[in-house]
């Protein structure tokens, strides 16, 4: 009698235990789990659901689309034929923005431009719009999370060190660093700088291969090779005391030796902020002389307008009501040069000081073109006509949320990318979407040349002669590593490869691809590396992608 009521009397207190103890918060098993918040990762969100899968978006970000909607507006199209899907989806949807009369708030319709990159901003023929206003970009993200009722948890970041589960050679869930522990089947890396890739262990590269590495040409350090307009064009001297080596270097110069070209290192190209800037009296904000501003800072750019240099306007890109979006151009610009190579790989903390002096660094030349008496008189006339825009970023200071992280990791999968895929030299298997850019890398290194002047080094614009295939094999890793992740941004590329794909509409597309992918691995119960192409390229013909020249749009 007394065992058998010991007994239910610790069943009760087991129970009681069991029933009191808080269920692990967010700890549902979804079919799909897509780490970040950028425009891959909501194209693969909306993907998963219209193929009836469940799907979590964890997002380090609040705001929704990473550059598309941080101030990225004068897209980098290429051949706008070959963006089809979800990607095309989102700029009909910007074109139905603007079609509507109080989408025009500073500009009348009719006044604006319709400038884009190698097309028309409006495409009226096909119903798409290829440049605009952050706010607009943003607007249309959330609507796709609103209409598909994407579950999104905010501003949740992965614990690098501890947060990935492994078992089987497969991510069995993810933690952040509160304590949110989300399981999934599958799951996606939709982040600019590979953060979850790399916490699962898969293989990746950061920096320059060298040229030898996959028999390139535009790899490794490029000295003396000037495709665009971001370098000196007349001799400057480097020094504090001009001819004085033994005075030191001017501000925003490496003293680092230069390397044989085509020699691999650790250094990325550099990033910056794509400002949106106003031209509307009742809409701009001057710009902010930010803390700790120092002119002497600017002293290189001084330089290089007494060398009679006059192009600083040339990327104030027009967008809709007024607006720009501004890009860096020229030897001296909003490029932050050489003082991100340790980004990819930083601690958040880390990465917050880098951010933070990017912000400085570019605020700071803002506000000295438009106030300082070494700069030309009419540049800062003209500079005085601009501002920060209004109302985009609001609860920023009006400045853009998002860093433009241009290069971090890359995958290294089974295929890799390189430029003989993108200049055509070869034929690529199992495509799952397309590409048109340029091998576009922004400068690398600013450093002393052989000839005692200063000089960038690394920017390099090479371009395909047509639209070029990318392999579904760059966006898994290799199979020993693991089974159930796919990569819709730091993907399986060369850095020159890279270069061309890094374009906000191939991540939307390679972001729809990859969950497409996960959702027939999963009916199929297999790894993605085991997905049977014929498939996954029929579904994905079904959803509008463009995987061949012959089916351009």
């Amino acid at each position: 009698m007394y065992r058998i009521t010991g007994i239910i009397l610790a069943s009760l207190l087991i129970f009681s235990v069991i029933s009191c103890h808080p269920k692990e918060e967010n700890y549902d098993i979804y079919d799909l789990v897509i780490y970040g918040g950028t425009s891959a990762a909501v194209t693969a969100a909306v993907q998963a659901k219209k193929m009836g899968k469940t799907v979590i978006m964890v997002s380090p970000d609040i705001h929704l689309g990473g550059l598309s909607s941080g101030g990225l507006g004068f897209t980098d199209t290429g051949d706008k034929s070959v963006i089809g899907g979800l990607a095309r989806e989102f700029y009909h949807r910007i074109y139905m923005h603007y079609q509507q009369e109080d989408a025009w708030k500073w500009q009348k319709r009719e006044e604006y431009g319709n400038v884009g990159q190698g097309t028309p901003a409006i495409d009226g023929d096909a119903r798409t719009m290829w440049i605009f206003e952050p706010h607009a970009a943003e607007k249309v993200f959330e609507d796709f999370v609103k209409e598909y009722d994407i579950e999104i948890h905010r501003d949740e970041w992965l614990d690098r060190e501890n947060g990935v589960k492994m078992e089987n050679g497969r991510i069995k869930s993810i933690t952040t660093l509160s304590g949110k522990t989300f399981e999934g089947k599958m799951f996606i890396d939709a982040t600019y700088e590979g953060d979850l890739l790399a916490a699962a262990g898969v293989s990746y590269h950061v920096g320059r291969e060298s040229n030898d590495t996959y028999g390139e040409t535009w790899n490794g350090v490029q000295y003396g090779v000037f495709q665009h307009r971001h370098y000196f064009y007349e001799p400057i001297d480097p020094y504090l005391n001009p001819g004085d080596p033994s005075s030191g270097l001017l501000p925003e110069i490496s003293d680092e030796q230069l390397a044989e070209n085509g020699t691999g290192d650790n250094k990325v190209q550099a990033y910056n902020f794509r400002m949106c800037l106003s031209q509307h009296p009742d809409n701009r904000v001057a710009f902010p002389k930010p803390e700790g501003y120092d002119p002497d800072r600017y002293e290189l750019l001084a330089r290089v307008y007494a060398s009679g240099w006059d192009e600083t306007f040339d990327k104030y890109d027009p967008i809709p009501n007024l607006k720009t979006d501004t890009n860096n151009h020229g030897p001296f610009s909003t490029d932050y040069i050489g003082k991100n190579y340790a980004y990819p790989e930083a601690s958040y903390e880390e990465r917050k000081a880098i951010i933070k002096e990017h912000e400085a660094y570019q605020k700071g030349l803002m506000y000295y073109l438009a106030n300082d008496p070494k700069v030309p008189e009419a540049v800062r006339t003209e500079m005085g006509k601009w501002g920060l825009a209004k109302d985009e970023f609001t609860d920023n200071g009006n400045w853009p949320h998002q860093l433009y992280v241009r290069e971090a990791r890359r995958m290294i999968g089974d295929y890799v990318m390189t430029e003989h895929d993108v200049l055509g030299a070869k034929t690529i298997p199992q495509s799952i979407g397309m590409g048109s850019y340029a091998l576009d890398s922004h400068n690398i290194q600013r450093i002393v040349g052989p000839e005692g002047h200063v000089q960038n080094e690394g920017d390099i614009g090479v371009k395909p002669k047509e639209p070029y295939s990318i392999s579904y094999g760059t966006i898994i890793p290799k199979k020993q590593e693991c089974e159930n992740l796919l990569v819709g941004i730091c993907v399986s590329s060369s850095h020159t490869a890279f270069g061309s794909i890094r374009m906000e509409p191939v991540f939307m597309i390679l972001g729809q691809s990859a969950a497409t992918a996960a959702a027939l691995a999963i009916d199929e119960n297999i790894a993605v590396q085991d997905l049977p192409y014929e498939k996954l390229q029929e579904r994905l013909k079904s959803d509008g992608q463009v995987m061949r020249l012959s089916e351009r749009l």
